[in-house]
């Protein structure tokens, strides 16, 4: 039995962390951490577990970490749970910078700790599948990644997320489509990047090998205009990524078990581990260079 501390009382912690956690029957939920003391205790008296007001007190009561905060707190927080030897099972992005990502895997690795980062689409079997399959097949010369979302209209549990708002599309949900890229295509070389209207942003990679890809994202499209879809072109023609076969709960469920058989085996080689968490991160910051800059980073 895995025994997680829960950092996070907003919905995506109560609706999916908090909810897999105490399904799971190998894992147990330990206790509840966040910035809302009020909304801790309510979160921890739904699963009837201890609220905690201190970082240090839950980490003492906890052998892993679930977090669903914002990623610069989730980077800080991660450091300190990777240092008294607690697994992690973070959320994307892994941090809003190079250097916090790369002090999550510093202590990560120096600590010697299990680590999965949750790109919801990684962990549903059929998309695992996918991507095994046509990376095996080669020849690809170019992938396409559309992302139009629209999280700010009334109800949308998302829309007042302040990181979200400042942030946008490229951070919240380019590492969704990079997740699914990246396995591919391989590592990014060379990214461009602009903006578009209704906080719109394109970018323009270059992979080892030579492929390229192009993605587009938004978190305010029209609410008549959200799409999302996944095409690689190659010498054998086109293949698009399926939807995921499953709820986000269940891939969550599914994080957690590919987490404890990590733990379990003594394996620190998770295919979405911190160190694709930050090869992410290292996209997303030089594209946010790029597109501030109008010039082309190589990486």
């Amino acid at each position: 039995m895995l025994r997680f501390g829960l950092f996070g009382t907003g919905y995506w912690a109560a609706e999916t962390h908090a909810a897999a956690i105490d399904a799971h029957p190998q894992a147990e939920l330990a206790g509840v951490w966040g910035r809302d003391p009020e909304k801790v205790a309510a979160l921890a008296a739904r699963h009837g577990v201890p609220a905690f007001g201190d970082v240090d007190e839950l980490l003492a009561a906890c052998d892993a970490i679930a977090v669903a905060l914002p990623p610069d707190v989730q980077a800080e927080i991660a450091v300190r749970a990777a240092t008294v030897g607690r697994h992690l099972l973070l959320d994307k992005p892994l941090a809003l910078s190079l250097a916090e990502a790369d002090r999550v895997v510093a202590a990560a690795q120096a600590s010697g700790v299990a680590s999965v980062v949750f790109f919801t689409q990684r962990f549903h079997p059929n998309v695992t599948g996918f991507l095994a399959s046509t990376a095996a097949a080669g020849g690809w010369q170019h992938a396409r990644a559309t992302m139009f979302a629209s999280i700010f209209q009334p109800g949308n549990p998302y829309g007042n997320s302040p990181w979200r708002r400042e942030r946008g599309a490229l951070w919240d949900i380019g590492p969704h489509a990079l997740s699914l890229i990246l396995p591919v295509l391989g590592r990014v070389t060379r990214v461009a990047a602009m903006d578009g209207p209704s906080g719109l942003v394109h970018l323009l990679l270059t992979h080892d090998g030579g492929a390229t890809s192009s993605l587009a994202l938004t978190l305010d499209a029209p609410a008549e205009a959200t799409t999302q879809d996944f095409v690689f072109f190659g010498e054998n023609g086109t293949e698009t990524v399926p939807p995921g076969d499953g709820s986000a709960l269940q891939a969550f469920g599914t994080a957690i078990d590919q987490l404890l058989e990590e733990v379990e085996a003594g394996t620190r080689d998770h295919r979405c581990d911190v160190r694709f968490g930050r090869e992410v991160v290292a996209v997303l910051d030089a594209a946010e260079t790029a597109r501030a800059q109008g010039r082309t980073i190589d990486l």
